[in-house]
């Protein structure tokens, strides 16, 4: 059909436009809404603010064949979040399982060099089937180009990947190397399903525990899992706020200036801390406390819940928080979170986020599980990035503080530009009763019948004058101890002297981090 007026082209683009809208055929359109799935556009629009999006690439299609559908897969585009610019792309899973083909890759790649050009975060929301079959290498040929197109991007510009429904192969792949995972309750991810896995290995594994969400997470894939897809998007519109648009930039300043005296709420840290040394408290209840109107945005918390990481603010600045959780294995480090904590800390030293270190932990798990599963390794990476982070750093400790805990927990030794200490705060090699078995041991046989007596002698008498905060604060480990009522004015006194903080770089080409 030949078109020669205005008004005929102008209706060839509606219908094209139209057509574009909804792509897939109907059988796959009626299955997403009988599964109550948005659409990629719906998506979107949880996202951007109201009337923000711009789609790019509407009309591309596959060659070959005049029934392609249009936009092969995937809608991109850019729009805003809290008025800032945000580059995303959206699998459409009605057109070809939202598996990648050459139009796809080339939308996708283009999106991502829209955000390193113009200097915003990248949204992906996924969900595929990963390599389209149908394309052969071609497919696999712009997984690996997206891959390429990543790298550029890690570090410079914040990177979030949206796994949402079920996603296999490269669409996992890709996502992985973003800065952050958000998942919901019933997505997966996996890189290849049941069926194939038994196919090839006789291996019978369920969907869930294969792929499932919350068993993801706990394999160390997955940084936040939310209820439902709008929980999903409220979380990482959130997460942005945190983050500057790029590294090049600095992060929103909130609300600077409020309560710059002491509030009631400060005054209660004052009588927080348990007297009994093995006495459990939450740790959220201390942290609401000692940064800005009680803001917390945690990342992680579905994992290795013996260790807190998430973002707040001081003075309107945001923080990257990392903290030890008394609730869980009494705070001690472990592989698991070690992982956690060293991916957080590199991810807030890429956008220049002064890291806040809350200390309250026994050291390291022992055990033969820990050592297989290479708790020395992976306690090597924490220690490892948090060394590498030239932001500001600033320690409390507020309770235990014992053996490689209290190193990697932000130790002046390892490069915290400021730390702080409670009058609670027990800082040693080890707890007291370890320390007494060895120490005392002898003393405790000689004892006989009173041995009991002489072990807690020996506990009391090391509280009192070993494990306390003034042999370090005598010996310059320590910069100050302080009324738990003063740490959140502290905190933010000494982020304004360290706010122009430089360190210079090494000239080699990378370090070699324990991987």
């Amino acid at each position: 059909m030949t078109t020669s007026t205005t008004a005929e082209k102008l209706a060839e683009l509606r219908e094209k436009l139209a057509a574009a809208e909804a792509p897939g055929s109907a059988r796959a359109i009626a299955k997403r809404e009988a599964k109550g799935m948005p659409t990629p556009r719906q998506r979107i629009d949880m996202l951007f603010d109201p009337g923000t999006f711009v789609e790019t690439g509407r009309l591309a299609k596959m060659q070959g064949d005049v029934n392609n559908p249009y936009g092969d897969g995937v809608v991109t585009g850019h729009g805003k979040v809290e008025g800032r610019p945000v580059a995303v792309f959206a699998h459409d899973q009605t057109v070809f399982g939202g598996a990648a083909g050459e139009m796809f890759g080339r939308k996708v790649a283009a999106i991502m060099e829209y955000a390193a050009k113009t200097g915003c975060p990248c949204v992906g929301i996924n969900e595929s089937a990963g390599a389209r079959v149908q394309d052969a290498v071609t497919s696999l040929a712009w997984y690996a180009e997206l891959g390429r197109r990543q790298e550029p991007l890690s570090g410079m510009c914040p990177q979030v990947s949206m796994v949402l429904g079920k996603n296999a192969g490269g669409a996992v792949y890709a996502p992985i190397n973003t800065d952050i995972v958000v998942a919901t309750e019933d997505s997966y991810m996996f890189v290849t399903g049941p069926d194939v896995i038994k196919s090839v290995t006789g291996e019978d594994v369920g969907l869930d525990e294969l792929g499932g969400a919350r068993n993801q997470a706990q394999y160390g894939n997955i940084h936040h899992v939310a209820p439902d897809e709008k929980a999903a998007f409220e979380w990482v519109r959130e997460y942005l706020s945190f983050l500057p648009s790029s590294c090049q930039e600095s992060a929103p300043i909130v609300n600077p200036g409020l309560e710059p005296e002491l509030t009631d709420s400060d005054l209660s840290l004052d009588s927080f801390m348990p007297n009994a040394d093995n006495a459990g408290y939450d740790m959220h209840d201390v942290l609401l406390r000692i940064f800005d109107d009680g803001t917390f945005h945690e990342v992680g918390a579905q994992v290795a819940p013996n260790i807190i990481t998430g973002f707040s603010r001081v003075d309107g600045r945001s923080v990257g928080v990392v903290a030890n959780q008394p609730m869980f294995l009494s705070g001690a480090l472990d592989a698991a979170s070690s992982d956690k904590a060293a991916h957080f800390v590199r991810m807030c030293d890429a956008y220049d986020i002064p890291l806040v270190f809350v200390v309250d932990t026994p050291g390291f798990m022992p055990g033969l599980e820990q050592e297989k599963i290479g708790v020395i390794k992976r306690g090597g990476r924490f220690l490892f990035s948090f060394v590498e982070a030239t932001v500001p750093k600033v320690t409390v400790v507020i309770r235990k503080a014992y053996g490689g805990g209290w190193a990697v927990m932000g130790s002046k030794q390892l490069g915290a530009d400021i730390n702080l200490a409670w009058p609670t705060a027990r800082i040693a090699v080890m707890g007291a009763e370890g320390a007494v078995n060895i120490m005392g041991r002898r003393q405790i046989e000689a004892a006989g019948d009173n041995a009991d007596a002489v072990r807690r002698e020996l506990v009391n008498f090391y509280n009192e004058n070993i494990a306390t905060p003034y042999i370090a604060a005598e010996r310059g480990y320590i910069d100050a101890v302080i009324e738990p009522s003063a740490t959140r004015l502290e905190i933010r006194k000494a982020l304004k002297l360290l706010r122009d903080k430089t360190v210079p770089r090494n000239p080699r080409k990378h370090h070699l981090l324990p991987l």
